[in-house]
């Protein structure tokens, strides 16, 4: 696949430099410095801020699907959204608290969902006003998603819906959440799911509970639905399609976010590298080696996504293997900036006190986190199962 910058795109970039300059200060430029892997939900209200400046400038949702019309956001090829990634990270932005909205909520609507539906959800993600959450995984039903027990009984023109759902991320934060849930109890595994759209705002129906990381931080939460209502207008696909939808969200989740995502780690991969070059570990031949091993591993995944998005037809195998790729590579490199550090890694940035008793370096925040990349999302044992069905045709695992 040629993927070129062309006069058009340097052009985007220019204008996408100077917005930035000029729209990045204050509170934003500071909170552009706060971050890492898991803290996207500390500073949420400058954070929510920032993603209404991102929509008034139109900088949300570039690529998507124009066909049913725009949304109040401006069109960006593959190349421009690339452009604007880059520009965005070489900035310094705040991590992005709207991604799930942009990034799995909108391309959904655009492919599964109504007339009715889009029009009263997308311009609300492109101006950056409702923020939404993931209400996939439960206690028992994380990487094997079909085995879900969260209910969603019909009555009248809404749902009732009851269960847990367990690892949503910035659900204290969100406006709505989107959830996976059995509409129909006589269906077993993936049949008679349904996808529903859920506020959740509903005192005493819905409630989130943080859950504290060995990081320190809480991205992640519980939450609880008891009763919980849901507009049967707000199914999205259709009720009993909720399989249908949910695999296509997870193929967009996987598909050109990777891209994005990877400018990110070229980043981290910098810092840590610029760690062994100030600290002396750069002339261990050991950790050099590796540290030119994850280089050239990001190259791959590169080359990869963009020799997936070139692929006519899709590759079915291939959201699971760019999971695979990703997860185990920024694992490494967690354990990589431990590494370059030696035993300074485990002293912390600054001495115990009891009201800060827990203070972490973005080094070891990073080590911390990406211990749970290749859990998450679908573990890599789940991932091997779909690319060996999927793919090679082996056997099915029978699953209960």
């Amino acid at each position: 696949m040629e993927f070129d910058f062309d006069d058009a795109d340097e052009a985007f970039r220019g204008e996408a430099r100077e917005w930035l300059a000029g729209h990045l200060v204050g509170e934003f430029a500071a909170w552009g410095a706060v971050g890492g892997p898991g803290s996207e939900h500390l500073g949420v209200g400058v954070r929510r801020a920032w993603e209404r400046e991102l929509g008034g400038g139109g900088w949300i949702g570039l690529g998507w699907d124009r066909r049913h019309g725009g949304y109040g956001n401006r069109a960006g090829s593959l190349t421009q959204q690339v452009v604007w990634a880059e520009e965005y990270a070489r900035a310094g932005a705040p991590g992005r608290v709207g991604h799930i909205g942009e990034n799995l909520l909108a391309p959904t609507l655009l492919a599964y969902g109504d007339e009715a539906q889009r029009r009263r959800f997308l311009p609300a993600v492109a101006r950056g006003e409702e923020l939404w959450c993931q209400g996939y995984s439960e206690p028992e039903a994380g990487s094997d998603l079909a085995g879900l027990r969260t209910v969603a009984v019909r009555d009248g023109a809404r749902y009732r819906i009851s269960g847990q759902k367990v690892w949503t991320s910035l659900a204290a934060e969100a406006d709505w959440c989107f959830v996976l849930a059995r509409t129909d109890p006589t269906e077993r595994r993936h049949r008679g799911l349904s996808f529903l759209l859920v506020p959740m705002d509903q005192p005493g129906r819905i409630e989130v509970r943080p859950i504290r990381q060995m990081s320190g931080t809480a991205e992640f939460n519980e939450v609880f639905f008891d009763g919980a209502v849901a507009r049967a207008a707000h199914v999205v696909g259709g009720a009993g399609q909720g399989w249908r939808v949910a695999m296509g969200l997870l193929a967009l989740e996987r598909g050109v976010s990777t891209l994005v995502q990877q400018i990110g780690f070229a980043a981290e991969l910098g810092e840590v590298v610029g760690e062994a070059v100030r600290g002396g570990a750069i002339r261990d031949p050991v950790l050099r080696d590796q540290l030119v091993a994850q280089w050239a591993a990001l190259r791959v995944m590169r080359w990869n996504a963009l020799r997936t998005l070139a692929a006519a037809g899709g590759d079915a195998g291939a959201p699971s293997v760019a999971k695979l790729l990703w997860g185990g590579w920024h694992r490494r490199l967690g354990e990589l900036a431990m590494a370059v550090r030696g035993a300074a890694a485990a002293v912390g940035p600054a001495a115990w006190s009891a009201a800060a008793p827990y203070e972490l370096d973005a080094g070891q925040r990073l080590f911390l986190f990406t211990r749970a990349d290749t859990l998450y999302g679908g573990s890599d044992e789940i991932q091997r199962n779909i690319i060996a069905e999927r793919v090679l045709g082996l056997p099915r695992v029978e699953r209960r």
